[in-house]
């Protein structure tokens, strides 16, 4: 009972906060981009916090030294919870995150992730949506920012293995950037389709950037890199 109500309480403020931002901060689309991604920094911020505190999760980040203390970075990072996909806006300074082109068609959230410069993918656009991609990474990186991707490309649950997607490949071609490593358990706490926030120890394990991998080893060289870090804290 308790941890519904914790959960309970947490959805409430969740969904509460993150919508009155979505509505009351609307007329932040009308000016500049920096204005937008401050302010959904600020958001993560309070949203991560509110998590810790009604769900009684602490969120525990190690590895920050792996990350260039400013300027454009290209994080690979392991997907098992939204959590995910608001963290980084927390973590970074100026975060793109690579995500499906259909989250751009949610009302207001959409609006905000297309003014603030995250980058969509359609994932059934083959080559073309491909060069698409590295073009706007490659913007991002002119901007000296931060670009997250989930080279699973969806989801997954604890222990569960899908097929990793060369998107990344291709990223750290065009933009000449290491790729930096991350593993996480989220999905012990934050699991997928799951109402129950579950207390613990949420780690986020930032790993050494790969360096002088070939491009032809470098998707399996990261996967066995993050997996064998998973292994460690899932």
């Amino acid at each position: 009972m308790v941890l519904f109500l914790r959960s309970l309480v947490f959805n409430i403020l969740f969904f509460g906060v993150a919508g009155g931002f979505a509505v009351l901060g609307s007329p932040l689309l009308l000016g500049p981009k920096r204005f937008q991604r401050r302010a959904m920094g600020w958001l993560a911020r309070l949203l991560v916090r509110i998590m810790e505190i009604t769900c009684n999760i602490e969120v525990r980040v190690t590895g920050r030294e792996h990350l260039p203390a400013s300027g454009a970075a290209l994080i690979a990072s392991k997907h098992q919870s939204a959590f995910d996909t608001l963290v980084w806006f927390a973590l970074v300074p100026d975060v793109t995150y690579v995500m499906k082109q259909e989250l751009f068609r949610i009302p207001l959230y959409g609006a905000f992730a297309r003014r603030a410069g995250m980058i969509g993918v359609d994932r059934e656009g083959g080559a073309k949506a491909m060069r698409q991609m590295m073009r706007e990474a490659q913007g991002s990186v002119q901007e000296g920012r931060q670009i997250v991707i989930f080279p699973e490309g969806t989801r997954t649950t604890i222990g569960e293995r899908n097929a990793w997607h060369p998107g990344i490949v291709a990223l750290a071609s065009a933009t000449k950037l290491p790729v930096i490593p991350v593993a996480t358990n989220s999905g012990k706490f934050w699991a997928r389709h799951h109402f129950i926030k579950r207390p613990g120890v949420l780690a986020i394990n930032i790993l050494p950037p790969l360096l002088d991998v070939p491009r032809d080893q470098l998707l399996t060289t990261l996967e066995e890199v993050i997996e064998a870090e998973q292994r460690k804290i899932d």
